[in-house]
């Protein structure tokens, strides 16, 4: 006998098993026309991060340079925070590639996977060129290289992002 909770046209067969449902429009309690994202905004600098990362990534395998090249033509601009992480790492790209280089002792730039290199590129930014925490920069750039890069990246990228804090954050304890 199918569930009266859930919509007929679901079509469910005698032996189909519903784990969960989720209600995303119940006519009672829509989203705002003001909310960007999350729930009541929250995880919108992550997202941020998030297309930022996409976004380097895709420009940096067309050969755009510069890196931020890539937001002309979009046919829908990112959130503020998502251009001022692409703009921020293509207008110092030298800068951050030159330490990244420096620091990175047995890995050369040019041989990180370009999801690294990206991740790197935005953490090494916000560590330089803003007042992030740096515990937030570091574990929200960990925690995109495990969602999207290979299963030694996220220490990789930890180790890295550790290392350019020690350089330029010298006196912060965050």
């Amino acid at each position: 006998m199918p569930d009266p909770d859930l919509p007929p046209e679901l079509d469910l067969g005698d032996h189909d098993i519903v784990e969960s449902v989720e209600v995303i429009d119940d006519h009672t309690n829509l989203p705002s026309a003001d909310r960007v994202s999350g729930w009541d905004g929250l995880g919108t600098r992550r997202e941020g991060r998030e297309r930022a990362l996409a976004l380097l990534f895709e420009s940096e395998q067309r050969g755009n340079d510069p890196l931020a090249a890539v937001l002309t033509g979009l046919p829908v601009p990112p959130e503020d925070f998502t251009t001022d992480l692409v703009e921020g790492v293509s207008s110092n790209q030298a800068e951050i590639d030159s330490m990244l280089a420096r620091l990175s002792q047995a890995w050369p730039l040019s041989r990180m996977p370009a999801i690294d290199r990206a991740l790197l590129r935005i953490g090494a930014y916000e560590l330089s060129h803003t007042e992030v925490p740096t515990g937030a920069c570091i574990s929200e750039a960990v925690e995109l290289a495990k969602r999207y890069s290979t299963d030694d990246s996220h220490r990789f990228v930890n180790g890295m992002l550790a290392a350019v804090a020690r350089e330029v954050r010298p006196d912060r304890p965050d």
